[in-house]
Formats: structure tokens, C-alpha cells, sequence
């Protein structure tokens, strides 16, 4: 059963060839996003990765290799206080205010318009994953609903380092979702800015509120 059925495309708007779906994709992003986000995207194999991202942001783990970002520039910035105890510094979500201004001011509408466009393709890559009578946009608001249900949380995020990765101290917060802890990371101040932005295209895409 279909709960977030998305309306088609204008009859119009022809799909691109499979064999050039990427690179139609990718001068409809770099359109929609301006050329400054468009500079964080990573183009190769687009498609594949945006269905795949999106289908993992909430599950328990998302692979760097599938990203269709770049990574935020330096290490996790941490602070160790006198007891040697680790948190989250505050100032680590400096990495990612430059990409998170751009977010901020992405037309909505136009980007949702370029997925209505392409959303054919985007269902036969996610049935190509794996999930043969799946519907992708159910699967997008899913992701959406979980990002949304992130914690805000306004005090420094304790921290752990049983091995080389760290992980949070909280067993709550070490169970959630890939994406949820990607917003835990960013900050709080970064994370409203993009929980605004997925309301938006949820309004666009979801059936229910």
C-alpha cells in the first residue's frame, strides 16, 4: 500500500534517457541548488547514491562511500575535561554552518519540482536496491520523519573511545538512527535549520501531516 502517493510530472517533461539520467540529474541539482551547494554535491553515479543515502539515513548505519555529500572539512572536534571525559565541542559545528547557509535559502518548491521530474528514475534505482514493489517516496518521508525526531539537545554531548570511532556516551543516543546522529552532530543551532527545510519538502511530497 502506497501511504505518500506523489503526483507525476507534467506529461511534458520528457524523462531523459536511461544512459543520461546522471547527467540530466545533475544539471537539474545544479540548477536548483545554485553553483555554491552544488560544489558539496558529489556527482558520480548521483542517482544511485541519493536513493541509497536516503534509503539508509534511518537505519543504524549510513557508508561514507554512498554519501552524494562531501565530507565536512577536518576531524570531530571533541573536548576532554579534567576527569578525561569526552563531549561533542560546541565549536565542531562551525564544519558545517558554510554548507547548512546554503541549505537555508534552497527554493523549495524548485527542488521538489526536479524530484517530481525525475521521481520515475528515483523508483527504479530504489527497486534496484533491492525493494521490488517498494515505493521510494514512502521511504522519503520515513527518512524525513526520522531526521525530524532527532533530539535537540542544549548541553555538550558526552562522548566515549572504546576503540579508534568514537561513540556517544548515551546508550539512548548510540541506538538511533544514522541520521539522527548526524544531526546530533552538526549542532543544535544547524540542525533546526535543516529540520525547517525538511518540513518544507515533507509539506510537498507527504500525504499526511
Amino acid at each position: 500500500v502506497i501511504a505518500h502517493p506523489l503526483a507525476a510530472a507534467p506529461a511534458d517533461e520528457a524523462l531523459p534517457a536511461a544512459d543520461q539520467a546522471d547527467a540530466a540529474l545533475q544539471k537539474a541539482l545544479e540548477q536548483a541548488l545554485g553553483k555554491r551547494l552544488w560544489a558539496l554535491v558529489v556527482p558520480d553515479e548521483l542517482l544511485r547514491r541519493i536513493v541509497a543515502s536516503v534509503d539508509a539515513l534511518p537505519r543504524k548505519h549510513l557508508p561514507a562511500s554512498i554519501v552524494p555529500l562531501k565530507r565536512a572539512t577536518g576531524p570531530l572536534q571533541v573536548t576532554r575535561n579534567d576527569a578525561g571525559d569526552l563531549a561533542i565541542d560546541p565549536a565542531n559545528a562551525q564544519r558545517y554552518v558554510y554548507l547548512i547557509r546554503f541549505v537555508a535559502v534552497v527554493d523549495t518548491r524548485t527542488l521538489v519540482g526536479v524530484y517530481r521530474h525525475f521521481y520515475p528514475l528515483f523508483q527504479s534505482a530504489y527497486e534496484q536496491l533491492g525493494y521490488s514493489g517498494a515505493y521510494f517516496n514512502d521511504r522519503v518521508v520515513v527518512a524525513i520523519d526520522d531526521l525530524l525526531a532527532a533530539p535537540a539537545l542544549d548541553h555538550p554531548i558526552a562522548l566515549t573511545q572504546p576503540k579508534v570511532l568514537y561513540e556517544y556516551a548515551d546508550a539512548d543516543l548510540q541506538a538511533r538512527s544514522a541520521g539522527q546522529k548526524i544531526m546530533l552532530r552538526i549542532g543544535r543551532e544547524n540542525a533546526s535549520v535543516v529540520k525547517d527545510k525538511l518540513r518544507e519538502i515533507r509539506a510537498l511530497v507527504a500525504a499526511t501531516p
